[in-house]
């Protein structure tokens, strides 16, 4: 499928718990095509607009975790700043109920094309961006997009503490979409913003339960060290109190 300014290829990906996924990613780090700006007014640099695109370690261990959570009848998911969606594609296959989000202007024709080559029905997509509430601009040959609305059971992410973010926006955010008894899911490779991360959820009424994720190099895959943070709201965990949340 050719794709104009940028190069494309097609790597199938094993995901542990879970059937192979076809997917369709950037070449490499070189790629930057935003001919009309979205990216620029977006405050996406060219340095960090090929990220979306490309594999990172801990996606791939998000979709396996979601690879082994039961689906439950009635229950929402959201991703959040998706990239190539690797979870929201693995939940949608076992039929649960995902929306995918990013803010990155190519993030849903990529998730289209990965739905269609792994013969997967549609699926949603909404624009998240936590640390804005501007709109990509609207092209004259597409729809307007559709911001992410309401809260959610379940919202995951991975690697998205990789920017300082003094205003909070993100557990801001997070705390917005989240249903009152709902789970937070962050896998992080051990970022240096993990500690003040887990204060400002804490500020918003989370406390958070953390799982190493740590695995020896082996099938060619490079070794992984990183964690996942689980965050439920004190008001449902029974026992517990914040300052386990605000000591990181």
């Amino acid at each position: 499928m050719p794709t104009p300014g940028y190069l494309t290829k097609e790597e199938r990906i094993a995901i542990a718990g879970a059937d192979d996924l076809v997917i369709r990613l950037l070449l490499d780090r070189e790629q930057f095509f935003d001919p009309l700006g979205e990216a620029e007014r977006m405050g996406i640099s060219s340095a960090s607009w090929p990220l979306f695109g490309l594999l990172w370690p801990s996606g791939v261990h998000l979709a396996a975790r979601m690879a082994l959570r039961p689906v439950r009848a009635g229950e929402r998911i959201l991703e959040i700043g998706c990239g190539l969606a690797l979870a929201s594609l693995v939940g949608h296959r076992r039929g649960a109920d995902v929306t995918a989000s990013d803010y990155h202007p190519l993030a849903e024709s990529f998730l289209k094309e990965n739905l269609r080559l792994n013969h997967l029905a549609p699926m949603k997509y909404r624009h998240g961006h936590w640390s804005a509430l501007e709109l990509p601009p609207r092209r004259e040959d597409g729809p307007e997009a559709i911001v992410v609305e309401g809260q959610f059971d379940l919202i995951i992410g991975s690697d998205v503490l990789y920017e300082r973010d003094a205003d909070a926006a993100l557990a801001r955010f997070i705390s917005r979409h989240a249903s009152p008894a709902g789970e937070v899911w962050i896998i992080d490779p051990y970022r240096s913003n993990r500690a003040a991360f887990n204060r400002q959820m804490a500020a918003q009424g989370f406390l958070v339960r953390e799982e190493r994720l740590n695995a020896p190099a082996s099938g060619g895959a490079a070794a992984y060290k990183g964690c996942l943070l689980i965050y439920r709201r004190l008001a449902m965990v029974t026992g517990e109190v914040p300052s386990a949340v605000a000591n990181g």
